[in-house]
């Protein structure tokens, strides 16, 4: 069984359907939040993502703040422009899919959230101290998380001993411990490479693969300024930061 593991697609299309492309057939697809956010095709990226193979998606935090469950103040301005320019423009159909998405889920023994087991929408993983609190926030063996827009692992060895990285392309995690594991960003990559990030797991095996695949962004920057985005929002496609 291939289960395609995204996060973090922020409304980038092109990322997206290049992803897609890429990894060729899968059994599943897990998206672990924020389908939207900073990109300009929100809807065009809510309907592909529905359409995929055993679908499990979750809610991210810019998804919260777009279906109104938390509050706008809590993002920085150009977050704020960007969701408030998403509740304007979603069909109604993905606005009800996007309110509907839990915020966490266990299946076939992984722990599933947005920003980690403990807070499913906002805590960010970076640190080995904060990994190591929610270790104790979730009883199966692993946890898939995104929201730092950045492929890593925590692995627990049986002493305790807490092992991290941020994951390599084509890097491979044979998964003999507990762990929790970031697939990285689609849309919006932040370990200065600027190409997609995804992962493919199989469950069978135990085995996580970090994959990284180039895709023409020019044009989502282009999208972003023709739709009055913030500037930013284009400008970081380029490095990946």
């Amino acid at each position: 069984m291939r289960i395609l593991v995204l996060s973090d697609i922020h409304a980038n299309l092109n990322a997206l359907t290049t992803v897609l492309q890429e990894v060729g057939s899968f059994d599943a697809a897990w998206c672990l939040g924020d389908l939207t956010g900073y990109g300009p095709d929100p809807n065009e990226c809510i309907r592909l993502v529905r359409s995929l193979p055993g679908l499990v998606c979750l809610m991210g935090n810019h998804d919260a703040a777009v279906t109104e469950k938390i509050e706008l103040n809590s993002f920085n301005k150009e977050a704020r422009q960007a969701a408030l320019w998403t509740r304007k423009i979603l069909d109604r159909e993905n606005l009800e899919f996007l309110e509907n998405l839990p915020e966490k889920q266990e299946i076939h023994g992984v722990t599933l959230a947005h920003g980690s087991p403990r807070n499913p929408i906002w805590e960010y993983l970076l640190d080995t101290y904060t990994a190591a609190i929610n270790f104790s926030a979730f009883e199966t063996d692993y946890a898939f998380v995104g929201h730092t827009h950045i492929p890593l692992c925590y692995l627990m060895n049986d002493d305790d001993r807490m092992e991290w990285r941020i994951l390599r392309e084509n890097e491979e995690i044979e998964m003999n411990s507990r762990g929790i594991l970031n697939p990285g960003s689609v849309g919006q990559p932040r370990d200065h490479d600027r190409r997609a990030a995804f992962a493919i797991y199989q469950p069978e095996e135990k085995l996580w693969t970090s994959y990284r695949v180039e895709y023409n962004f020019a044009p989502v920057q282009e999208r972003i300024r023709a739709r009055g985005l913030p500037k930013r929002h284009a400008q970081r496609l380029a490095e990946g930061w």
